[in-house]
């Protein structure tokens, strides 16, 4: 049907069309999910500290005490987006927080509102669960992120800042030989 007028002739449209599905996670789902977070490293140009393996983050998703949860973007059955979140606790109101750790799209499949899908998904988890906000963290340079957010009406919490311990420090505060 190839050169005829949609207009007139509707059938000559007719494509499969990916269509983009939002569904929870499942055990089966891990390698897909480490290739995302991977993807996602990669974009933020932190590929060297992305040392998960598939075993920590079934763990970490699909263990006796899971940890934290994920859904995932589909399109014809692959999987092309990915969000990761977790609780956190609002001590001063007594409610949880929802905690967004990872979100991501593949490249090609961006501009399609595959984020969005992904935003609302755990923001209709996190009403379900009474949860006073949700909160996440962005890359200063991510300018196209950053305007993204502020279109879903998220807004920047400038009178904070992210402290990180890890390796060498971390051990010292545990084992007690770094004070303060």
């Amino acid at each position: 049907m190839a050169g005829l007028d949609p207009a007139i002739h509707p059938q000559a449209d007719l494509q499969v069309r990916p269509v983009t599905a939002i569904r929870p996670a499942n055990p089966s789902d891990t390698p897909a999910i480490l290739r995302l977070i991977r993807g996602l490293a990669e974009y933020e140009r932190k590929l060297h500290q992305a040392i998960a393996t598939e075993a920590e983050i079934h763990a970490l998703l699909f263990g006796p005490r899971p940890h934290a949860f994920a859904a995932l973007a589909e399109e014809n059955s692959a999987a092309v987006g990915l969000i990761l979140w977790y609780y956190t606790v609002g001590t001063f109101s007594g409610r949880l927080g929802l905690f967004v750790e990872d979100v991501f799209v593949e490249p090609p499949h961006r501009g399609k509102g595959i984020g969005l899908a992904l935003f609302r998904h755990v923001a209709a988890v996190a009403r379900t669960e009474n949860c006073i906000c949700m909160e996440w963290r962005v890359l200063h340079w991510n300018q196209s992120a950053i305007d993204f957010y502020r279109r879903l009406g998220a807004t920047p919490l400038t009178e904070w800042q992210t402290m990180d311990l890890r390796g060498d420090a971390l051990t010292a505060l545990a084992e007690g030989t770094r004070d303060g």
